[in-house]
């Protein structure tokens, strides 16, 4: 399917803040703090390095009196800092007290996420939950009811699986318990509007661990409400497991188009940043083309013909040369995370993709000398040769954003 095409499923507008997720808005972006809420500073930091990177929209959780406290600090120091960053508040077990103890807290967050698996039990459940939809009336919140694999309600699992075993036919028990979350959702979803909030301040998700449940479950939950879905594979794993496992599950939702806002809840390595997760959430917008947040490279594999090591060293320079460049650019060149760039090995396929980029620079394939043919807008303008390749090639493509993005060219079309 062309990106194009894609057909966003109809879902009301949920306004989180400045940001909108569903009502046709474009597909959010969001992660979540690891830090000790406490810590005031640590928070405000990774909030801000998770906000540069791209998320429109971070959660942090509020686990005790000392979290629920430092939320309106952490919002204060954003605010000085000129960040009006979205805030969540992610309550387990105790969030209706905290909120009714806190009377700071609501105010300072912009959307509540409740856990109906976890917020009591029988009769204590229900009313707990009721006190916290009724906290996110009282401040105008949207509330996401994100019900957990990890933590499903027993009670209505228990219950499901009584009546499988009472069929002629029994499904399978992973099939009973992901009616189950889809149930647990909805149910939840249904008792929130019965407490007055509007489902255009309703977000559902489903979090389970494996690929297959996730396709099934939100296909379901699609099938069966028009509610805004926040999509993710959780506890998704290590480095290229989580990777793999989120990109493979995330795409073929959005393909389908279901999905409003996403987040990949990746476990990232020791030393690897927690920004790890933004950026492959927009690599796969960027992918299916429903989002383009920056130049886009096309750079070949390498092979045989490619002995070289200038190719590799050339295609990953460009590559972070432009990335670095993206802040500056963006406000300057209105349009220009729309560019096409090719940085191609060899002579097979390096000018044809160099000609169908924007602008595209081909290698030779072996030899640490080369001679490099320049490609604008599909026609040969430059061979670059000796040491200085690298820099040339930046300088050609400085010019052409200026020439194609420029305030001038705008102002002339």
């Amino acid at each position: 399917m062309n990106p194009a095409q894609i057909t966003r499923r109809p879902t009301p507008a949920v306004a989180v803040g400045d940001v909108v997720i569903g009502g046709g808005a474009p597909v959010v972006v969001q992660s979540m703090t690891d830090t000790d809420t406490a810590d005031v500073e640590a928070t405000v930091a990774q909030i801000a390095q998770l906000h540069a990177a791209g998320s429109e929209i971070v959660r942090v959780t509020v686990n005790d009196p000392q979290a629920a406290r430092a939320v309106p600090r952490i919002r204060e120091r954003l605010l000085a800092r000129g960040l009006a960053v979205p805030l969540v508040g992610d309550f387990h077990y105790n969030g209706h007290r905290l909120l009714a103890e806190v009377p700071e807290l609501a105010p300072a967050l912009d959307k509540l996420r409740i856990n109906p698996g976890n917020v009591g039990f029988g009769e204590h459940r229900d009313r707990r939950f009721e006190a916290m939809i009724e906290i996110a009336l009282r401040h105008h919140l949207p509330v996401r009811i994100g019900v957990n694999w990890g933590s499903l309600d027993q009670a209505l699992a228990a219950r499901l699986m009584d009546e499988n075993a009472r069929r002629s036919e029994p499904l399978p028990a992973e099939a009973v318990l992901r009616e189950a979350l889809v149930r647990s959702a909805l149910d939840s979803a249904a008792a929130a509007e019965r407490c007055g909030l509007s489902a255009d301040r309703i977000v559902i998700s489903a979090k389970v661990s494996r690929v297959p449940d996730l396709l099934a479950v939100y296909r379901a939950l699609a099938a069966r409400s028009s509610y805004a879905l926040h999509l993710g594979l959780t506890e998704a794993g290590l480095g290229l497991k989580g990777i793999v496992g989120s990109t493979a599950a995330l795409s073929l939702l959005l393909q389908e188009g279901i999905g409003d806002t996403i987040r990949v809840s990746l476990t990232p390595r020791p030393g690897e940043p927690r920004t790890m997760e933004v950026r492959i959430c927009r690599e796969v917008l960027q992918a299916l083309g429903l989002r383009t947040f920056a130049p886009e490279v096309s750079a070949c594999p390498g092979c045989g013909r490619t002995s070289s090591s200038y190719f590799r060293e050339l295609a990953d320079d460009i590559q972070s040369w432009l990335e670095a460049r993206m802040p500056e650019w963006k406000p300057r060149y209105p349009g220009v995370e729309k560019l096409k760039v090719a940085v191609m090995g060899c002579i097979v396929n390096g000018p044809g993709e160099s000609r169908h980029a924007d602008i595209g620079i081909s290698l030779p394939g072996a030899g640490e000398d080369p001679a490099a043919p320049v490609f604008v807008d599909g026609r040969k303008v430059a061979t670059l040769r000796g040491p200085g390749i690298a820099e040339e090639f930046k300088r050609m493509v400085e010019a052409y954003l200026r020439e194609r993005f420029g305030s001038d060219r705008a102002a002339a079309e």
